[in-house]
């Protein structure tokens, strides 16, 4: 059975726009580095690799914003399988738009979404906290050849960093957007994979991670593609802030192919430019980009949020981490849930009810809007229901933002992090919010 994409109206019921607005952080990405890697050695136990998964909150927490749907329905009305623990104003949702929840949908996989983001710092950091800029950013061919000398990642955009932020990619830990700069969020993934592992966790490059990483025959870390009419089609004009605006637009799209094609590649807008700083990126044009590898398909039976460090990880059946990804989670004034839930649906490119009675206030609007679906949208391209109401973990129209803000509540990551954990999770798959 093909899983079929799903439209949903998310109507927030206790918060705000599921996360769709940031909250300043009070924290920069490097001291969110440094409580990584105190909690990781405070937490890391036992000298196995599965026990070090199971008890160390190592990188990994998420926020709930409030965004699940509807009212009304109950489990087994027509439309959705009996028995089901979807929310009622999910399954309502669901029925309406002709969706099922998560259980009706396992199956085949489906085709790879593509998303992007215009940001310029996938380690989770501002330009001020990634050093002093180099004079031109790395090279493909530098990329390509770069080997490990010895020492922390350099300060900086580097090309060791893009190669690292790529083998962690494609080693399901996730560095959030690719783009070659040190900073908290790569040092998180680094603390990710050395905790899988078994290593000792430092959150820092060294010999041993690396000759993990690049402990099977790599294929090249770029790629040549060629831009295809589709990828310059169905762009959004500038998207307005207000969202009165947005709820008169057909689609919250992407506004660029530039946009576009760095999501689907898993790279900051900004970095993807300067790779090719000679093309127009018009359709029939070549251009070098990343090679994140293919998406991941062991399936996920449980999930953990980990508060402490704002990332989530993923189990198999047996137990072994096999996927961590960087989030954003919920402020003191608007926290994200505490204990276990479960996943009971998953709507891909869903609409968005803005409920300023239920929500925050958003500019001057006093009255219920609906957001039409699409990437740029306030969650994102994935809305993965929790069986605690209003509450879900979905993807972000701005990545490069989850290391320096908090949502409304929810769990907010990248759009291609959430495409591949909606793929890979079911109904009744445990999630855990680890303080």
């Amino acid at each position: 059975m093909t899983r079929q994409t799903l439209s949903i109206s998310l109507s927030v019921l206790a918060f705000a726009a599921s996360g769709a607005l940031a909250q300043d952080s009070q924290e920069s990405g490097a001291d969110i580095a440094a409580e990584t890697r105190e909690a990781l050695e405070e937490t890391r136990g036992g000298d196995a690799p599965q026990q070090q998964e199971a008890a160390a909150p190592q990188d990994g927490q998420a926020s709930t914003p409030d965004g699940a749907a509807g009212q009304g329905a109950q489990a087994g009305t027509t439309g959705t399988p009996a028995g089901s623990a979807a929310q009622p104003e999910t399954l309502r949702m669901l029925e309406q738009s002709g969706a099922q929840p998560v259980e009706a949908q396992q199956g085949a996989s489906s085709t790879p979404t593509s998303t992007s983001e215009d940001t310029t710092d996938s380690s989770g950091q501002s330009a001020a906290d990634a050093g002093p800029p180099r004079d031109a950013p790395p090279t493909p061919e530098a990329i390509e050849a770069v080997t490990y000398e010895g020492g922390p990642l350099p300060d900086g955009q580097s090309a060791l960093t893009v190669k690292t932020q790529i083998l962690l990619d494609r080693a399901a830990i996730s560095p959030g957007i690719i783009d070659g700069w040190k900073g908290g969020m790569s040092e998180s993934a680094i603390a990710a994979f050395e905790t899988r592992e078994g290593f000792e966790v430092d959150g820092q490059l060294d010999s041993q991670v690396w000759e993990a990483l690049n402990a099977q025959e790599q294929a090249p870390m770029m790629q040549s593609y060629t831009i295809t009419e589709e990828d310059a089609s169905g762009l959004s004009e500038p998207l307005p802030d207000d969202y009165a605006k947005l709820a008169e637009l057909d689609r919250l799209g992407y506004t660029s192919v530039a946009e576009k094609l760095a999501e689907r590649f898993h790279m900051d807008q900004g970095f993807l430019e300067s790779l090719n700083a000679n093309a127009s990126l018009q359709p029939g044009e070549t251009i070098t980009v990343v090679d994140p590898g293919p998406r991941l398909e062991t399936k996920v039976a449980r999930i953990e949020v980990r508060k402490q460090t704002s990332r989530l990880a993923g189990f198999d059946e047996n137990g072994k981490m096999i996927l961590n990804y960087p989030v954003t989670i919920g402020s003191a004034q608007t926290p994200s849930p505490s204990g276990t839930v479960e996943v009971v649906a998953v709507a891909m490119d869903p609409t968005y009810t803005y409920n300023p009675d239920l929500n925050f206030q958003q500019g001057d609007n006093d009255e219920v809007l609906t957001l039409p679906p699409g990437p740029n949208g306030p969650v994102g391209s994935v809305w993965i229901d929790l069986s605690k109401p209003t509450y879900g973990l979905h993807g972000t129209s701005d990545p490069d933002s989850l290391f320096n803000a908090a949502s409304h509540g929810c769990v907010r990551m990248t759009n291609w992090d959430a495409e591949e954990l909606a793929h890979l999770v079911s109904d009744g798959v445990t999630v855990e919010f680890v303080e």
